[in-house]
C-alpha cells in the first residue's frame, strides 16, 4: 500500500486498539516546515499492558509484520518496536512513552492535524523543533535533523510559543543549538527582524 494509506491504516489500528499516540519525526517536520522524503514513520505510543494484545491484533490485521515478543520487550524496557509493511517494505517505529518529563509534556501538547485526508494526532511545531535539535545533538551533530528544525522554525515562527521552547532548550541542554538555529534562520518576508 502507498505511504499515505499505510499511515492512515496504522493510525486506525492504534485508535481501534484504544492506544493514545502521537506522530512525530520527519513526516511531521515536513508538515510544519519544508517537505522532504522519508521512508518510515515515527509514532510515540502510550501503551499499557492492558492494550498490548489489542494493538498486536489490530496490527496483525494489516498486511505487515510486528513481532509480538518485540512489542512486549519494548513495553517492558521502555524502548521501541517496528511494524513493517509487506507490500512496500515501509517501516513504522513505535516508541514507548516513558516517564521523561519532556516527553510527557510533549505528548500532552499533541494536536490534531489533517494529514492525507485523515485526522491524525501529531507533535506540536515547538516540540518538533526541540526533538529534532535533541536528535541532532544525540547523533553527533546531524545536519539533516538540524535543518529540519530550522525549516519548521522559519515557517512557523510567528505562531510559536518561544517561552516554551526556551525553557525546554535549557532543560534539555540544547541551548547552543537553539541559539544557532535562531542565528541561521532566514529573515521573515519583507526583511522584518527575527
Amino acid at each position: 500500500m502507498p505511504q499515505q494509506e499505510l499511515l492512515i491504516a496504522v493510525v486506525r489500528a492504534l485508535e481501534d486498539a484504544g492506544v493514545p499516540y502521537m506522530l512525530t519525526g520527519s513526516l511531521v517536520s515536513s508538515l510544519y516546515g519544508e517537505p522532504r522524503a522519508t521512508h518510515d514513520f515515527d509514532i510515540v505510543v502510550a501503551l499499557g499492558a492492558d492494550r498490548l494484545r489489542a494493538l498486536s491484533e489490530s496490527l496483525s490485521a494489516l498486511d505487515g509484520y510486528a513481532d509480538a515478543e518485540g512489542m512486549r520487550r519494548a513495553l517492558r524496557d521502555g524502548t521501541m518496536f517496528n511494524y513493517i509493511d509487506h507490500g512496500t517494505g515501509l517501516k513504522v517505529d513505535f516508541w514507548m512513552l516513558r516517564g521523561d518529563p519532556y516527553e510527557e509534556a510533549c505528548f500532552a501538547r499533541r494536536r490534531t492535524e489533517i494529514l492525507f485526508g485523515a485526522s491524525v494526532r501529531v507533535a506540536s511545531p515547538e516540540d518538533i523543533i526541540l526533538s529534532k535539535l535533541r536528535w541532532a545533538r544525540r547523533s553527533g551533530g546531524s545536519e539533516k535533523q538540524f535543518v529540519d528544525a530550522l525549516r519548521v522554525f522559519e515557517v512557523q515562527r510567528a505562531a510559536l510559543d518561544l517561552a516554551y521552547v526556551e525553557r525546554w532548550a535549557g532543560a534539555l541542554g540544547i541551548e547552543a543549538d537553539w541559539a544557532r538555529l535562531q542565528r541561521e534562520a532566514r529573515p521573515l518576508p519583507g526583511g522584518r527582524p527575527r
